[in-house]
């Protein structure tokens, strides 16, 4: 595919104001189940999934920037059309690309571009969510075919996907589950390949987007595992990085957008006689969506440079995390502005505001809970730390690469000696607040790039504050804990 990319996103953003907002209504749209078939049909008339598939196959070349940039557009006018393709690109057509034998990857991509086919990525198990290293789906091998058994949920585009890449452990003789994970590319429409759709789940966002509880019972012909350059492990860590680092492609399209509508607002907005914008809490409340903004597309220019497949991201993990941390927790509180902004009428699902909250929110949960992500940045730092015999946080930020240049900046809140035995919440606000001078490292890389210099200058003085206060709190040494038998004298009626 020859055209040029500025023309061809100008080509795509053009069929999705067509079809979402002239001839159709995307409000009407995101409060029902699903996307309509002639909808969706004519929104992928372009190929927009060929940005991740190779040129020789017919594709445009898996050029991160073209991937992210087909997630912005999306995003701007359907956060859960671009988790669609991000479901897409990120968890099937990439690891596909770079696992998948050369065999079987010619009729996949053709069926991408021919058929407009889908695929998605099954790890979660209903007792095993985040601890995928656990998983008791299982395989075992006999006449050239893997035999995969178990119960996957929680996948999107259940029931709707034509391709599944399936996680699974090797079930030794003796009945027990090797260490190791391995990746098994199932083709639904092929015989002993049927997944058994249990139950479609009510989600309370991304409406478009089916998900449910999915039985496996399937035979895969043996061209149809992944071949890992090491481990299975190893694999599913590159995979999953690579992912993460690109929900800045989604945040960048969907943070835009709720900027736009939030300056929109406040402009026309008349209260007491003069515009919301005029308004000192406005401006700040609006400007930090666009700090959000400014700092989704330092990610997406460093994504752009060091995701892509040739690279292998497995050891990536203080990066990978920021970016999904970060990026996920500002798409929430940029949505939670809007609504408060946008006063009654935000509070709508009909609004990209209101239905923002619910369809931002899982993103804050999904492929590792912030929580749990922030905990693991904490624990990767503290490890490197020990390992260089550096425990004055600031000297050990100044000598990191993700953070060298941001140091700087925050040498006042970071000058101090880390205890490197914390209880879970410390790492949290100790993650939280690494995420965030990691972002002004990537923040002031995007300066020396020429981007606007006063959202930039905005940009790190809202991340300065919102530093300060992680790190005020990572210093409290309050404990509270929760009360587990709190019914007895603890009913204000009994007081009154």
């Amino acid at each position: 595919m020859s055209t040029n990319f500025s023309e061809y996103i100008q080509a795509f953003e053009k069929t999705l104001k067509s079809v979402f907002h002239e001839r159709d209504d995307i409000n009407k749209f995101s409060s029902q189940r699903g996307l309509p078939p002639l909808v969706m049909r004519e929104v992928m008339s372009g190929n927009p999934l060929s940005v991740a598939i190779p040129e020789n196959y017919g594709g445009r070349g898996i050029k991160v920037k073209e991937c992210l940039g087909i997630l912005a557009s999306a995003a701007y006018e359907s956060l859960p059309l671009s988790l669609t393709f991000g479901i897409n690109i990120g968890l099937f057509l990439e690891p596909v690309a770079k696992y998948a034998n050369e065999i079987v990857k010619k009729d996949i991509f053709q069926r991408f571009l021919t058929k407009q086919n889908m695929g998605g990525l099954m790890i979660t198990e209903p007792d095993h969510g985040s601890g995928a290293l656990n998983m008791q789906t299982s395989f075992t091998e006999k006449d050239d075919r893997f035999h995969i058994k178990g119960t996957k949920h929680w996948q999107g585009l259940t029931g709707l996907a034509d391709y599944w890449l399936i996680t699974s452990r090797h079930q030794k003789q003796d009945g027990q589950l090797g260490r190791d994970i391995d990746f098994f590319i199932c083709d639904v429409t092929q015989k002993n390949q049927q997944v058994v759709v249990e139950e479609y789940y009510d989600n309370l966002g991304l409406y478009m987007i089916p998900y449910g509880k999915n039985k496996l019972d399937l035979q895969i012909p043996k061209n149809f595992k992944l071949n890992p350059e090491t481990t299975g492990i190893k694999m599913m860590l590159d995979i999953l990085h690579r992912s993460r680092m690109q929900f800045p492609g989604m945040g960048l399209g969907f943070i835009k957008r709720l900027m736009d509508e939030a300056l929109n607002q406040c402009k026309n907005r008349i209260v007491g006689g003069k515009s919301l914008i005029s308004y000192d809490q406005v401006q700040f409340q609006i400007s930090k969506i666009q700090s959000a903004f400014t700092i989704c597309s330092a990610f997406c220019s460093r994504s752009s440079t060091k995701s892509s497949i040739e690279n292998d991201l497995s050891a990536d993990g203080i990066e990978a995390n920021s970016v999904k941390t970060i990026v996920t927790d500002l798409m929430q509180e940029s949505a939670q502005t809007l609504v408060q902004l946008s006063g009654a009428k935000g509070y709508r699902l009909s609004h990209i505001g209101g239905r923002g909250i619910v369809d931002s929110r899982p993103f804050q949960i999904f492929e590792g809970a912030n929580e749990m992500l922030y905990t693991q940045i904490s624990e990767m730092v503290i490890k490197l730390m020990k390992k260089k015999k550096e425990f004055n946080l600031f000297q050990f930020l100044k000598n990191f690469d993700l953070t060298s240049k941001a140091s700087e900046f925050f040498k006042k809140q970071t000058n101090f000696s880390l205890n490197t035995d914390l209880p879970q919440r410390k790492l949290v606000d100790l993650g939280r607040a690494i995420g965030r001078i990691v972002s002004a490292g990537l923040v002031i890389d995007l300066a020396e790039k020429g981007f606007r210099k006063d959202l930039i200058e905005n940009c790190l003085s809202s991340l300065q504050q919102d530093i300060s206060n992680l790190i005020y709190s990572y210093h409290n040494s309050s404990k509270i804990s929760s009360v587990d038998e709190y019914q007895d004298g603890s009913s204000w009626l009994e007081f009154s």
